[in-house]
């Protein structure tokens, strides 16, 4: 009997709830080959049982293509869609809601509730003009449609907020050469921040050490 299963061929066709059921499953106790069948039913989509009978070589060629696709380094994906809705990324971080910020900042490192930290950046398009967009009004009440948002939305708003907190350390000590009499604190609050986004940066690290990535 020939057996076939269908294979992810970028990040964009694998969910976040998806992702986040392989590090539950990744971080137990339990066998490489066992590990290599599991990580083929979550990211495949097929049953355990009908993944056993594969071909062993077979298995592991599913495997390394999947493992390349996760040292993939996305770009920020502005907008995706998702069932009949289309989301889009915040378009002024600047802009955002003291709740909005502490549930992000709370919440970008933390595998197990990365969907509120996505909630934040990610929102249903209410009104769109040729480039521009607005999103939804923050609801800090979670849908479950965030956990089917692709792997390369989050992965590359990860990014994104990584090198935009890099830009703006060095922005930062450009601007206090020229600003010795500035206090620190009073610069990391200003609106040249972008509403403190540096602030991050240590989560993310620690985020993306969890993926065994670097963001450079």
């Amino acid at each position: 009997m020939k057996i076939k299963v269908n294979v992810p061929t970028s990040l964009s066709e694998i969910t976040l709830g998806q992702y986040k059921k392989y590090l539950k499953i990744q971080t137990g106790k339990i066998d490489e080959r066992i590990l290599q069948a599991k990580m083929i039913e979550v990211f495949c989509d097929a049953p355990l049982d009908y993944v056993m009978e594969l071909k062993y070589s077979d298995t592991e060629e599913i495997c390394s293509t999947l493992d390349e696709m996760f040292k993939e380094k996305p770009n920020l994906v502005q907008k995706f869609k998702l069932g009949q809705h289309e989301y889009g990324f915040h378009p002024n971080l600047e802009e955002l809601s003291l709740g909005e910020y502490i549930d992000l900042d709370t919440y970008i490192g933390d595998w197990d509730n990365m969907e509120r930290a996505m909630n934040v950046l990610y929102r249903p398009i209410t009104l769109k003009v040729k480039d521009k967009y607005q999103i939804d009004k923050y609801n800090v009440e979670l849908k479950e449609d965030v956990l089917q948002m692709p792997m390369d939305a989050v992965l590359g708003s990860i990014f994104f907020l990584w090198n935009l907190g890099i830009e703006l350390s060095q922005t930062m000590m450009k601007y206090l050469e020229g600003e010795k009499e500035l206090d620190l604190m009073q610069f990391l609050t200003s609106e040249l921040n972008g509403g403190g986004i540096p602030a991050y940066m240590h989560s993310l690290k620690e985020t993306l050490d969890d993926l065994n990535i670097s963001p450079n």
